[in-house]
């Protein structure tokens, strides 16, 4: 498949997704945003336009940061991790924004893992 044509469903994607997603202040929108060494995490109250926690392989916060990647076990700690900041928060359920990333992978062992945490989707 042509890269422009890639894009261009991915955009899409994108769009049909966050048309449905909107975060609100009781249940925010869950960002997930994976580069190719890293990802973030966002939890986004979108009626105000605020970040209200947020967790990454990047963060000082984050135990072994060095060792961790853009891939499936990272996935898992970090959405533990982003968790207990929701958590911490005072957040208890979210809507998960996957982006324009399929659910399987990398996604899905992230969400599974904020879900084992007692996160509520």
């Amino acid at each position: 498949m042509r890269t422009e044509k890639k894009q261009r469903l991915e955009q899409l994607r994108r769009w049909r997704i966050r048309k449905k997603v909107v975060g609100t202040k009781d249940r925010p929108r869950m960002s997930v945003c994976f580069s190719n060494q890293n990802i973030y995490v966002q939890f986004i109250d979108d009626s105000a336009g605020v970040t209200v926690a947020a967790a990454s392989t990047m963060s000082k916060a984050t135990p072994n940061r060095e060792k961790l990647a853009a891939n499936v076990d990272s996935a898992k700690s970090i959405g533990t991790l982003a968790a207990q900041a929701a958590q911490g928060k005072g957040i208890k359920s979210v809507v998960f924004d996957r982006g324009s990333k399929r659910y399987h992978g990398k996604v899905k062992a992230l969400a599974d893992a904020a879900r084992e945490a007692g996160l509520q989707f």
